[in-house]
């Protein structure tokens, strides 16, 4: 469509050297008419100027031009009929359709394609945002404004600055583009390339980005969005994040600020710096503000302690913070010696320990020490692993079940085992031979992760063990028990058995030992259920 500039009124006191100071209106075309209609509505002084064939039409003081739905207002204006070009100067304000605001010193208006081109304090306002720049070109047929030398948007307490940027007026949309600032109140964004709507503050990635919390929190993306309204936000590509006692990584990570919620899908990998613990999985979910987390989907939980690794896989893995309650103190009685009486001070523990929970096939993997169960507890304040439902747990060639097992570790190796009821230790000699001892309760004592010493009690304790000479020949098997049972280990070894009241036992010769003597009731070697290694787990 072409537009033409007509102003006849306009002209026709310009030729009589009349001065116009009131309000100039041109008359409408007709339906049939094209082209788009301008009117000089109001302008204090009008003449017309000719340059090298070249008519301008001049008006300063107050002016105002109208097209179709949009005004312009300025201090002075020329008007060129031929190649449909306005030019406007000072206080330049331009309201398209009263929903847009654009403010400049400096304007050319191509009237053709309807682009206007602002220069010096440009300011477009969408009752959403604010544009500041210093050089503007904005498409009024499209909407589109388009800024390359610098420009800052602020939304309510939102403000984004970049060395390019273009703003459709459509959908509230800004495409930022090079060395991309975003701040608010909760955070800061730097980013190469940014996409941002006004209307729903919600800020888009489209390259690779890093965001700053004021509490701390450091994300960095490459994809994803996020309501900076809300506080909602779902990251992809690997994005990674980490806080004051957090980090981690997955393909896909969803925050959700009202809740606390982090969830994260894909390969993931959360790390606690405060235990020393890191968790893998495919799906985690975070809660920030109760300080926990619950992993599924084939997670593996590692253990840190002086160079030495634990891991626990499960079908799933939670971990949480217990608070002490008011009876939880330390009660600590010191005499002061200037009044000679005795001070009672109430010394409280941390305000909370963590702990960690496994469920469903739950498996343990040391160097020194494997396990299995269904389910299991473990707490910081102790450092023990407490296993239940069908618990094993395998040191070097022993073996010890039971109805529920505690390990007490210290610097992640083990320091003693505890067995509720139905306990088993099976120490495995050779492919036929297995030493074995069984009773209601067991406790196992272990030196640098090694087991030492084991005693069971029981009504009564029994145990089968193969005694060897000097010559660590084999003499028989021997079949005894007694109320309690002590073990002791050499060098990985079975070393010897002690027996302690009501003792009653037979040595059988190798050659002469029944075949339902072998075994103590309930006897079950369960090798094939011990992780081999740590790579087991992850599979």
């Amino acid at each position: 469509m072409r537009l033409t500039f007509t102003s006849s009124l306009v002209l026709l006191f310009i030729l009589s050297g009349s001065t116009a100071a009131a309000q100039q209106v041109i008359n409408a075309a007709s339906s049939s008419d094209t082209t788009r209609i301008i009117q000089i509505v109001k302008g204090k002084n009008l003449r017309q100027k000719t340059t090298d064939s070249t008519v301008l039409e001049m008006i300063a003081g107050d002016v105002v031009i109208k097209e179709g739905l949009t005004t312009f207002y300025c201090d002075s204006a020329s008007l060129n009929r031929k190649t449909n070009i306005l030019e406007a100067f000072g206080n330049i304000h331009i309201n398209d359709n009263d929903s847009i605001h654009t403010y400049a010193q400096s304007l050319r208006y191509v009237g053709a394609e309807r682009i206007a081109y602002l220069k010096k304090n440009v300011k477009l306002t969408d009752k959403k945002g604010t544009l500041y720049t210093d050089e503007l070109e904005y498409n009024l047929r499209t909407g589109i404004a388009t800024y390359k030398n610098g420009g800052r948007i602020t939304n309510e307490k939102t403000v984004l600055t970049s060395e390019d940027g273009v703003y459709l007026a459509d959908t509230k949309d800004v495409y930022f583009k090079k060395n991309v600032h975003l701040k608010d109140p909760d955070r800061d964004i730097w980013t190469d390339s940014l996409l941002y709507n006004i209307k729903t503050n919600i800020a888009t990635f489209i390259a690779p980005t890093r965001i700053v919390g004021k509490d701390g929190t450091v994300i960095y993306t490459k994809s994803g969005t996020y309501n900076l309204a809300t506080g909602e936000a779902i990251f992809y590509d690997r994005t990674y994040f980490s806080d004051s006692t957090h980090s981690g990584t997955a393909d896909k990570i969803a925050y959700d600020k009202a809740s606390g919620i982090l969830q994260m899908e894909g390969n993931a990998k959360l790390v606690d710096s405060v235990n020393n613990v890191t968790v893998v999985g495919n799906e985690i979910y975070v809660d920030t503000k109760m300080n926990s987390f619950l992993a599924t989907r084939k997670p593996v939980m590692i253990f840190y302690r002086d160079g030495d690794s634990t891991y626990v896989a499960a079908d799933t893995l939670f971990s949480g913070l217990r608070k002490y309650d008011s009876l939880e103190s330390k009660i600590i009685t010191t005499r002061d010696t200037l009044t000679k009486t005795m001070v009672v001070n109430t010394e409280k523990k941390d305000s909370s320990i963590r702990y960690f929970l496994a469920f469903h096939h739950v498996r343990i993997f040391n160097d020194s020490l494997q396990a299995v169960s269904d389910s299991l507890h473990y707490s910081t304040v102790d450092s023990t692993f407490k296993l239940f439902g069908d618990p094993i747990v395998w040191s070097e060639q022993s073996q010890v079940t039971g109805d529920t097992i505690y390990m007490y570790t210290e610097n992640q190796k083990a320091k003693r085992l505890y067995v509720f009821n139905n306990g088993m230790i099976i120490n495995k000699s050779n492919e036929a031979m297995y030493n074995q001892i069984a009773g209601r309760t067991l406790n196992g004592y272990f030196v640098n992760g090694t087991i030492d010493y084991v005693r069971i009690k029981g009504s009564p304790a029994e145990s089968i063990y193969y005694p060897q000479d000097d010559d660590s020949a084999y003499i028989g098997m021997n079949r005894s028990s007694g109320d309690v049972i002590d073990i002791y280990f050499v060098k990985k070894e079975l070393n010897k058995v002690k027996f302690i009241n009501n003792v009653d036992g037979v040595l059988y010769p190798l050659k002469q030992i029944p075949e339902d003597k072998k075994q103590l009731k309930g006897f079950k070697w369960l090798d094939k259920k011990r992780p081999k290694n740590k790579l087991e787990l992850f599979e």
